[in-house]
């Protein structure tokens, strides 16, 4: 290009349509952006469908995304579309709206209600391991997404969701998923939704069946009143800084929705694969192992022993560094916006990878090994702070990250201290990188009950 007004893009492998690799992308998009990255470097360029994207790899772009610009930016398209299922709730709502409903949940997840949350955690999972038996095989993602679904269900709605329930949203989710999925795949949206395919309709079908459940829960507690819950914070609060009140019932059952299915999904994900790292490390579970027999003993363990379980927690960090289960951010530039010498135009999308990253070997040494000692104290110091970003980072860092990692941690060793877990022989492990990092075939896995749990 040439001219005064030529616009200089980074490297990278231009127009994927041209080329004939567009939806051979949209196949694989993990092991696309990961070799974008590893041919092209820190920023690249590449044009899917009629999105101009610029990707970006280095832990200082993502500060300067995230935080130190991130006005210039708001959610990008796959966000735009969750918005078919979520509505306008604290993932997929900007400015000023984010910040007002941000500011209103907040205190729900303040440190002193989180800590209170913890014996609730620990008694779901420890219910739910009592139910299994030994020798059993078990889709382990299947009932870590039951566990999480009913913990956030009474932490936050102090609600008891049930199997039917758990088995509706386990349902939707999967249909969401098929349809976003086939978002991926074809770059003209709209065009897709008129078209009369039947994923459309088992999504619709899907969104149906959970606005039943959550609307049903908001009239619930219209009708019992406040009871110190999420659900009756979002029912009842009045903004003491604008004039306009308290928030619609759409308003109630966006964020509602949001923090149901963001909050168990997520969670559930990290703690399949941090089962199956386990599985495959037997050092390092016997270690996990070792912790939680000197910290917990035979009692079952509370949120005052997580100062005391070190090694869990760098399990868990190390399972969603090699597994974020938010893998791609997008974001739309509102402006522009230079990045290392290049001028990214406005309307353009720009997309973070926490999968890429977190497996740059410039940040991590043998970054598809699996070494939760990676995470002491020194070694996090030795490395730029946005190299590990799964929840996030900025004004939009994920408000139930600490929720989420009490939780992590809670269940993983209120599971160890009865349970090992073992891969069922011949079972498939693929990655399913939709809205989150699912297993692509679940993850069957053989119960044995530990002779001191």
């Amino acid at each position: 290009m040439s001219g005064s007004n030529a616009v200089v893009r980074p490297p990278g492998p231009g127009n994927l349509f041209r080329r004939g690799e567009l939806f051979s992308a949209r196949r694989d998009p993990l092991g696309f952006l990961v070799s974008v990255a590893s041919r092209y470097g820190d920023i690249s360029y590449f044009k899917g469908g009629p999105f101009e994207v610029y990707f970006l790899t280095h832990p200082d772009h993502v500060r300067d995304v995230l935080t130190t610009h991130h006005h210039r930016f708001m959610k990008g398209q796959g966000i735009q579309e969750m918005k078919r299922l979520l509505g306008e709730g604290l993932l997929t709502s900007e400015d000023p709206m984010h910040k007002r409903q941000r500011r209103l949940i907040q205190p729900m997840f303040h440190h002193s209600r989180i800590s209170a949350y913890g014996d609730v955690m620990v008694r779901h999972a420890n219910d739910l391991g009592a139910a299994w038996r030994d020798g059993e095989v078990l889709d382990v993602h299947e009932q870590m997404m039951k566990l999480t679904l009913s913990i956030v269900g009474k932490c936050l709605f102090d609600t008891d969701i049930g199997d039917s329930a758990a088995r509706r949203v386990g349902d939707a989710l999967t249909a969401a998923l098929e349809l976003f999925g086939k978002f991926q795949s074809f770059p003209f949206t709209d065009l897709l939704m008129r078209l009369p395919i039947p994923a459309k309709r088992r999504f619709f079908e899907a969104k149906e069946s959970l606005d039943s459940i959550v609307f049903g829960m908001i009239d619930e507690r219209r009708a019992t009143g406040d009871r110190g819950d999420l659900l009756s914070t979002l029912l009842t609060v009045q903004d003491e800084e604008e004039t306009r009140g308290g928030m619609s019932d759409q308003q109630v059952r966006d964020e509602a929705m949001t923090i149901l299915l963001a909050g168990h999904e997520t969670t559930a994900n990290a703690l399949t694969w941090t089962w199956y790292l386990l599985s495959q490390h037997p050092d390092v579970e016997r270690k996990l192992h070792d912790e939680v027999g000197a910290v917990v003993g035979d009692r079952l363990p509370s949120a005052r022993d997580l100062p005391q379980l070190p090694y869990a927690e760098r399990i868990l960090s190390e399972a969603m560094r090699l597994y974020p289960p938010a893998w791609v951010l997008g974001r739309k530039a509102l402006d522009e916006h230079e990045v290392d010498g290049y001028v990214i135009p406005g309307g353009s999308l720009v997309l973070l990878s926490p999968y890429v990253v977190q497996h740059d070997a410039r940040w991590f040494r043998d970054p598809y090994g699996f070494d939760p000692d990676r995470w002491t104290p020194e070694e996090q110091r030795a490395r730029p702070k946005h190299a590990y970003f799964p929840f996030g980072g900025g004004p939009r860092l994920c408000i139930g990250e600490s929720f989420a990692w009490m939780e992590g941690v809670l269940v993983m060793v209120t599971l160890a201290r009865r349970w090992r877990f073992s891969l069922e022989r011949g079972h498939p492990v693929g990655l399913q990188p939709a809205v989150t990092l699912r297993p692509k075939h679940g993850m069957r896995m053989v119960l044995e009950r530990r002779k001191n749990g």
